[in-house]
């Protein structure tokens, strides 16, 4: 997928080197990043440790969030794909000790279903 998919809100598929290099100073000794999908300039990455949320944030995307959730704390997880006149599908992530869940919002044709299934190979 390319620039314009990235406009329009599609997830791609991250290049596990390139994300690994950026991920140096967070990763820590002997964690591998396993997959990884990009939403605009936000990141899912899949280590085989713990789930890394990338939030990149202002107009020049200097300043990083890093939300780093371990499996073990994902209590569970919902996906609700696009319909015909509801174009965005959405990913929610419940943590233990939260009330609330992480949600992200895919566009339609976005692999959310690649990433609910990575996210259960982990969790569950």
């Amino acid at each position: 997928m390319g620039f314009l998919d990235g406009l329009m809100g599609n997830a791609s598929q991250v290049d596990v080197d390139k994300i690994e290099r950026e991920l140096e100073g967070i990763l820590i000794e002997g964690e591998n990043i396993q997959s990884g999908y990009k939403v605009l300039r936000d990141s899912f990455i899949f280590t085989d440790r713990r789930l890394l949320l990338i939030d990149k944030q202002g107009m020049t995307g200097k300043k990083v969030e890093y939300h780093s959730i371990p499996y073990k704390s994902i209590t569970h997880f919902s996906v609700e794909t696009a319909g015909s006149f509801d174009l965005d599908s959405e990913l929610k992530i419940w943590v233990s000790g939260t009330n609330e869940p992480i949600g992200k919002l895919f566009k339609k044709d976005s692999p959310i279903e690649e990433v609910q299934q990575t996210l259960a190979t982990y969790v569950l």
